[in-house]
């Protein structure tokens, strides 16, 4: 079960902690895999920690040009595509009235924009095979809302509803496409809470710890699989319990 035997897939923001586990398991499923992200060298290190199947893709998810040719490129060089993974994203965190302009249209346009031209041309490309997966990483932020993240979770459920609604419109291709929204997950980005912010955390996580990104990937998986062809427009939350 699960296996992505002859799939070929493309993943953004495969360099991060989520991003890394995501193509490990995709990989150990037998999948061909185009990684991309902003750290050439960190992608490199990766692919060649793995023989065969595996291409590296740079791309600045704020230069439109390269966002929009990002399908198309990995097409040619896994010579075909079969689905997309939208793990990329970034914070720039601040409460409402001190928030930029400028930290508001970054992660609208890294998290969100660019989630929308890669499903498009993602799109394009699966309704002429008929058949497709795509996987758009969300957040539990984007479900709840957070003090102090007001771009970040308008980006994140921004996903949501667009993932809903493009499910609606290319369904009947049998294409399918999901969001994962994680919560919190131990990667770079919580590294930087502090002992007291973590602890508070955890009281209100039932199971009492954070995810991992292997967890997160298994969710990717699943969604990617054969075994989820009867699903689509779906959230599936992996976050322990905080938000059911």
């Amino acid at each position: 079960m699960f296996q992505l035997e002859g799939r070929k897939f493309l993943v953004t923001g495969a360099s991060g902690g989520i991003g890394q586990a995501i193509v490990e398991v995709m990989y150990k499923a037998r999948a061909t895999l185009c990684i991309s992200g902003t750290r050439k060298e960190a992608l490199e290190r990766i692919a060649k920690q793995h023989e065969k199947n595996m291409y590296v893709l740079p791309c600045d998810l704020l230069n439109t040009e390269e966002v929009n040719q990002l399908v198309n490129r990995a097409n040619e060089l896994m010579e075909g595509f079969d689905g997309l993974v939208c793990n990329a994203g970034i914070t720039q965190d601040g409460l409402l009235l001190r928030m930029t302009d400028e930290a508001w249209h970054k992660v609208i346009d890294i998290n969100l924009s660019s989630t929308f031209k890669l499903n498009r041309e993602a799109c394009k490309k699966l309704v002429k095979n008929n058949w497709g997966r795509i996987v758009n990483i969300s957040s539990i932020v984007g479900l709840t809302g957070n003090a102090g993240q007001v771009n970040y979770a308008a980006s994140k459920a921004g996903i949501i509803a667009m993932s809903k609604s493009i499910a609606k419109e290319v369904a009947s291709h049998n294409i399918t496409v999901n969001c994962i929204a994680p919560g919190f997950i131990n990667t770079k980005m919580t590294e930087v809470l502090t002992e007291k912010q973590k602890k508070k955390i955890l009281d209100n996580i039932p199971m009492k710890r954070m995810g991992t990104g292997e967890e997160v990937a298994a969710g990717v998986l699943f969604l990617a699989s054969d075994e989820a062809k009867y699903v689509t427009g779906h959230v599936l939350n992996i976050n322990g319990g905080l938000f059911m």
